[in-house]
C-alpha cells in the first residue's frame, strides 16, 4: 500500500495482547507522540480462564503490575486501578503482597479495555516485510461479526511478538485430546461436564502450580462428584518453588543479562536444571493439598486418592469412554497399567511460531533447534535487509532464562523495547536489581559487578 502517508506509519505494532504487550501498551501510552496499536483475535481480554479458581493467588508482588516496577507514577499502576475501584482502604488493610489471580486477571481487563492502543477482535493474519519502503506490513482481519470483511493493511517501523505459550500435551495423550484427555488449561470449562457424566476416577498428569492447582480442586468436588483421584509426576517428587530470596534473583535483570552471554549449549543446561524458580509449586497450594488430604484421612469414606512420584507416561489408549495409561517407575524401571476415566495434563506450554510470521519466516534467523535467535534487548536477529525491529515477549525462555516468562520482568523488557525503537521515550533502566556477581569475580573492582 505505498499510497499511505507518512502519517499512517506506526513507530511500533503489537502482535498479541496478553500481559506482557499489554505492559507494552501501557508504558507506550506515556510515550509523547508514538504511534502504537496492538491487536488480538479474541473480543477481549481474557487471562487463563481455564485456571482462574477464586482461591487461587498471583505468585509474584503486585508490584509485578503492568508499569510499576518502571513507572510507578503510571495511571495504568495496579495502585491507582485499586484506587479507581474504590479498594484502595481494604486492599492497605488486607495487607497482600500476593493478591487474587481474578483481581489481577481484572485489573489488566480495565487496562487493555481502557487503554486506546489495544484493539481486540482483530486477527494479525500475516506480516511482509516491504522492502522499498523499508517497513513492516501487516494485514488485519477482524475475527468478531465483522469476520467477512476484507483485511485492512497497517505499516509499522517496529513489530513486537507477545503471542503467548500454547499448551503442551505428550504425544501419547495428544492423540486422544478431546473431552476425557485435555489440557489443564481449558479444566474449568470441563470439570462440570465430567461431574454430570459421571465420571468415577481422574487422573491429573504433571506437578507444576497448574497440576497441584487442578488436583486440590479435584479434592474439594470428591465430596460431591464421589470420583477417586490419582496425580502422576514424572519428576522425583511433589517440589515447591524456590522463593528464598536470593534464589529469586535468578528472575532480575542483572541474571537475565548475565545468561543471555553464556554459550547456548549452557544456557540450555541451566534451563533445564533450574526448574524450580517456574516449574514448582508454591508452598501455600501444598499446604492447602496437605491440609485437604488430612481431612481426607479423617473422613475414612471418600474414593481413594493416590500420589505418584517418578511416574512417567509412556502410553495411553482408550478404553471403553475412559483411558488407559502405561507408565514407568523412574528409579526402579518398573511398568504399570491404570484405567481412568478422565486425564487432565497439567504439562506446561511452550512458545509457539505465529502463523502470521511465515511469510517472512526465511528472513528471521533461527537457532538449530528452530528458536528465535534474540538479542539481549530482546530484538530478534534478522537478515541484513531488514531494517525494522522484530522483537519478542516471552518467546526467550532459552536466551534469557528463567525471567522471561515472569510477571515481575514484563515492564523492564517493555522499557527496553520502547527505548530501542523511540529513544525519546528515555525510561530509567534499573541497573542495582542483584547482590550476587553471577560472572567472574573481579577482585580489583569489589562490588562492581552488583546489578550488572
Amino acid at each position: 500500500m505505498n499510497d499511505r502517508q507518512p502519517a499512517d506509519v506506526l513507530d511500533l505494532a503489537a502482535v498479541g495482547i496478553g500481559p506482557f504487550n499489554l505492559s507494552l501498551a501501557a508504558l507506550a501510552d506515556g510515550v509523547p507522540g508514538l504511534a502504537f496499536a496492538a491487536w488480538d483475535r479474541r473480543p477481549r481480554y481474557d487471562w487463563h480462564p481455564g485456571l482462574m479458581f477464586d482461591w487461587a493467588t498471583l505468585q509474584v508482588s503486585f508490584l509485578a503490575d503492568l508499569v510499576s516496577l518502571i513507572r510507578p507514577t503510571s495511571r495504568w499502576s495496579f495502585l491507582n486501578y485499586l484506587v479507581e475501584h474504590d479498594r484502595m482502604y481494604p486492599f492497605y488493610l488486607a495487607e497482600r503482597f500476593h493478591v487474587p489471580r481474578r483481581e489481577y486477571a481484572d485489573y489488566c481487563a480495565w487496562a487493555a479495555a481502557a487503554l486506546p492502543g489495544c484493539h481486540f477482535g482483530t486477527e494479525v493474519e500475516a506480516v511482509h516485510w516491504d522492502a522499498e519502503r523499508a517497513l513492516w506490513e501487516l494485514r488485519l482481519r477482524p475475527t468478531g461479526e465483522g469476520g467477512a470483511a476484507a483485511p485492512a493493511v497497517r505499516h509499522a517501523r517496529n513489530l513486537a511478538l507477545g503471542v503467548g505459550t500454547e499448551p503442551v500435551l505428550p504425544p501419547p495423550l495428544a492423540a486422544l485430546a478431546g473431552e476425557r484427555v485435555f489440557h489443564s488449561g481449558e479444566y474449568l470449562g470441563h470439570v462440570e461436564r465430567l461431574e454430570r457424566a459421571g465420571v468415577r476416577d481422574v487422573t491429573v498428569v504433571g506437578s507444576g502450580q497448574s497440576g497441584a492447582e487442578v488436583f486440590l480442586d479435584l479434592l474439594r468436588r470428591q465430596r460431591a462428584a464421589g470420583w477417586s483421584i490419582s496425580w502422576l509426576t514424572r519428576s522425583w517428587g511433589f517440589a515447591p518453588l524456590d522463593y528464598s530470596k536470593l534464589v529469586l534473583e535468578y528472575t532480575t535483570p542483572a541474571y537475565m543479562r548475565y545468561f543471555h552471554g553464556l554459550a547456548p549449549e549452557v544456557r540450555d543446561r541451566l534451563i533445564a536444571s533450574q526448574w524450580q524458580l517456574y516449574k514448582g509449586i508454591d508452598t501455600e497450594t501444598i499446604d492447602l493439598i496437605h491440609a485437604e488430604l488430612y481431612d481426607h484421612l479423617l473422613d475414612g469414606d471418600r474414593p481413594p486418592v493416590t500420589l505418584l512420584p517418578a511416574t512417567a507416561v509412556l502410553d495411553a489408549e482408550r478404553a471403553g469412554p475412559g483411558v488407559r495409561l502405561t507408565t514407568s517407575h523412574a528409579d526402579t524401571g518398573g511398568r504399570a497399567e491404570r484405567t481412568t476415566g478422565a486425564v487432565i495434563a497439567a504439562t506446561g506450554y511452550a512458545a509457539r511460531r505465529p502463523a502470521c510470521l511465515e511469510p517472512v519466516a526465511d528472513l528471521v534467523r533461527w537457532d538449530a533447534q528452530g528458536r528465535y535467535e534474540v538479542t539481549e534487548e530482546h530484538r530478534v536477529r534478522t537478515a541484513p535487509e531488514v531494517t525494522g525491529g522484530l522483537f519478542v515477549q516471552n518467546a526467550e525462555l532459552h536466551t534469557h532464562g528463567a525471567a522471561a516468562p515472569d510477571l515481575g520482568i514484563g515492564a523492564y523488557r517493555s522499557a527496553l523495547i520502547l527505548n530501542a525503537v523511540c529513544p525519546a521515550a528515555a525510561f530509567p533502566i534499573p541497573r542495582r536489581t542483584a547482590f550476587q556477581t553471577f560472572g567472574p569475580a573481579k577482585q580489583e573492582d569489589p562490588g562492581a559487578e552488583f546489578g550488572a
